[in-house]
């Protein structure tokens, strides 16, 4: 466990596969050769202190609901979203193509018929339908301009529709340099100022912080 913690904080810091920024612009970090990154991404030992299937249930996600993963990367959630979804769908969105190629199969692979993933852009998701939740694992912190990413990403919420973020708590051993962690309060402040009002704080997370957002009213 601790040389995964290692080589995810390597990793994190200097090639996060989603949206990277660098001062207000957002930028792609190349991130190819996703079989050899999958080895890091989905080994079980993340699971540990991830606990996926915990986030998953503690998302109360109906069968038939619409989720998007942003960052999406090897599908370490996707692939869970979309089990726990068997009658919606799960729309996967990274910047790299790699990624996108490797999920794709991926989900071919595993029979999710339900799961697609595509390229996004660094200020757009582009999801190809209106969603019930969106999912932002360990990418929120990559996200350039964010207030105006997570205003334009509100209007493509379906009515009750939530966004979850999952980051790197400031004293995390694990994660992006100190100096490119966001606190949880400054989330809160962001997503008010993009539309948002949180709903829900949950505490399981050794070193993350998850919260959950609605559009305000």
């Amino acid at each position: 466990m601790i040389r995964l913690l290692v080589i995810l904080a390597a990793l994190v810091a200097s090639a996060t596969p989603t949206l990277a920024q660098h001062g207000h612009q957002p930028m792609h970090r190349h991130f190819s050769d996703a079989e050899r990154w999958a080895q890091v991404f989905d080994d079980p030992a993340r699971d540990k202190w991830q606990k996926p299937d915990q986030v998953v249930a503690a998302l109360t996600l109906a069968p038939d609901a619409r989720v998007a993963d942003i960052g999406s990367g090897t599908g370490y959630f996707s692939v869970r979203l979309a089990r726990a979804v068997p009658e919606g769908t799960v729309y996967g969105a990274d910047l790299e193509p790699d990624m996108v190629r490797y999920l794709n199969a991926r989900a071919e692979k595993e029979k999710l018929a339900n799961l697609a993933s595509h390229v996004a852009a660094p200020d757009d998701p582009k999801l190809p339908a209106p969603v019930d939740l969106v999912l932002v694992v360990d990418t929120y912190h990559h996200v350039g301009a964010r207030a105006q990413y997570f205003a334009r990403l509100r209007e493509t919420l379906r009515p009750g529709g939530r966004v979850a973020i999952i980051d790197f708590k400031l004293d995390s051993p694990t994660g992006p340099p100190p100096a490119g962690r966001i606190a949880p309060a400054q989330v809160e402040q962001e997503m008010t100022q993009a539309g948002y009002r949180r709903i829900a704080a949950h505490e399981f997370l050794p070193y993350q912080y998850f919260l959950v957002f609605a559009p305000a009213r």
